[in-house]
């Protein structure tokens, strides 16, 4: 499959989420904006700019803003997540459908859980190409380990396995973390494609305090790979 982005960005919310492109991206120069450092290069012959946007929804949509204004064609954003879905495992992998912010709520007024008020478009959604190669990718990658559903976004790391039954059940999520969907609602309003790229850490329940520290690092391996896979097709 080859697609039509010739310059690609990348974002990871921490260190061990980007610290594969430091050593793998043939890197022709850099610039810091807004505190974040942004590095270019090519990688299998694919102009990239990556970045770490650091975590929260905040500082994934300025991140995603600056890459917008620094010409990128798509945006893909790798890293770890809690899983939401019962049938998902750690170290599985989630492929972004749509996003949504879990933590948008106005219901008090009327409004449905998640719904941004007075804005027509509240789920947003990834760029079915984008989604179609990072499947691929994670099914080549990690067969039968790889899912695509909607990512949930809110600030706070979910352990409460009662939120965590809500958010499937009202949200039909699959996972939940903090960035995707400030990253996607800045891509969509820049009509800009993306996909959201998350690897399980955790079951986001009682145990994610455990889980997170001991397979953060290998999810991010995971995470990673996946796209650089990506872009040899792209």
């Amino acid at each position: 499959m080859t697609t039509k982005y010739h310059k690609i960005g990348i974002i990871g919310a921490m260190v061990e989420e980007i610290e594969l492109l430091h050593k793998h991206v043939e890197k022709t120069g850099s610039f810091v904006k807004a505190g974040i450092e942004y590095v270019e290069g090519t990688l299998h012959g694919r102009q990239v700019v990556f970045c770490k946007s650091g975590v929260g929804k905040v500082n994934a949509a300025v991140c995603t803003q600056l890459l917008v204004d620094a010409g990128v064609e798509c945006v893909l954003f790798t890293g770890v997540a809690g899983a939401v879905d019962p049938s998902l495992n750690i170290g599985d992998i989630v492929v972004s459908t749509s996003c949504m912010q879990h933590d948008m709520d106005v219901t008090a007024l009327g409004f449905a859980r998640g719904q941004i008020p007075f804005q027509d478009v509240w789920e947003f959604e990834a760029a079915p190409d984008l989604v179609e190669l990072a499947t691929n990718a994670a099914e080549k990658l990690f067969p039968g380990r790889s899912a695509k559903g909607k990512v949930l976004s809110g600030d706070q790391f979910v352990s409460s396995r009662e939120t965590v039954k809500a958010l499937h059940d009202e949200l039909n999520g699959a996972c939940t973390e903090m960035e995707g969907a400030a990253l996607a609602q800045v891509c969509v309003m820049n009509d800009v494609p993306f996909v959201v790229i998350r690897s399980m850490s955790d079951k986001a329940d009682g145990s994610a305090h455990v889980n997170f520290a001991e397979f953060t690092v290998q999810a991010s391996v995971n995470s990673h790979s996946i796209i650089d896979e990506m872009i040899q097709h792209m």
